[in-house]
């Protein structure tokens, strides 16, 4: 039986897990319960040191609508305190995600409003359906997408970020592939070969190495070429090459062999 109402976690035999938003009859859109299991679940699979990579996905007909109306107009009723409490939840939760130290895939399908696409910008990684609609909807109800708003800026640019959150505008899969937003887009009906695809090739790598580049990446994200930047790019490399995962891939590589981090078998496991 799974831990949570809101959401499903499944660990595959080959080393990796999804996230499956499992509000179905909401359409996938967050509450306050949603987001504690969301926060719950991250920090659990942040634990996990073997840990591959994540797949973020949504049940259904829809990745996320978004907020839930319900919860929505509780948090009307609600003060300035009880507010901010609710938003620094939600900003946890991005954050969260943000800094997992395992890569992130996002897969978008029908509808990703408001605070959905929060959740697509903080992944490393995103695909989707060509025919997905995407929107940062709150001006649209009097609101701002505030809390997701710099990791929707870094996904996309700020000029991007500016026209759809002032316009609330919908958008494509095919144009948020266009943002940068989505790596690749796929008609709706050959996205789920591609997501098998995609495990398929993140398979193929070594996982230390996937999690030392996501960490190095951070870092050289803040852009400055600093003294320190360097010290840290070379320090990364020198404990990479020296790891038991370094040697063995370069050994691999010499010997024109599989490393053992693709010995596991790369069978699509039973539903």
């Amino acid at each position: 039986m799974s831990d949570y109402s809101t959401l499903e976690v499944i660990h595959d035999p080959r080393g990796f897990a999804t996230l499956w938003l499992s509000r179905e009859d909401k359409h996938n859109a967050f509450n306050a319960l949603m987001i504690r299991e969301l926060i719950i679940a991250l920090d659990r699979l942040a634990e996990d040191p073997h840990l591959r990579f994540v797949l973020l996905r949504g049940r259904g007909r829809h990745f996320s609508a978004g907020a839930d109306l319900a919860w929505m107009q509780q948090a009307a009723q609600m003060d300035f305190n009880t507010n901010l409490d609710d938003a620094r939840e939600l900003g946890e939760l991005m954050y969260a995600l943000h800094r997992l130290k395992a890569p992130t895939l996002a897969v978008v399908h029908g509808a990703a409003f408001g605070g959905a696409l929060g959740l697509i910008s903080c992944c490393d990684m995103a695909i989707g359906a060509e025919d997905a609609q995407l929107c940062l909807s709150e001006v649209r109800i009097g609101l701002a997408p505030a809390v997701i708003s710099p990791f929707v800026v870094k996904a996309i640019g700020e000029r991007a970020a500016r026209r759809y959150a002032l316009t609330a505008e919908r958008f494509s899969g095919v144009q948020a592939h266009a943002l940068g937003l989505l790596a690749e887009v796929y008609p709706a009906a050959q996205l789920e070969a591609q997501v098998q695809t995609w495990i398929a090739n993140l398979l193929q790598n070594s996982p230390q190495a996937l999690r030392a580049t996501k960490d190095l990446l951070r870092e050289v994200d803040h852009g400055e070429l600093s003294p320190a930047l360097r010290r840290y790019c070379e320090n990364t490399i020198a404990r990479i090459r020296v790891s038991a995962e370094g040697q063995e891939g370069l050994r691999a590589f010499l010997e024109k062999r599989r490393p053992a981090w693709q010995a596991i078998d790369n069978t699509e496991p039973r539903p």
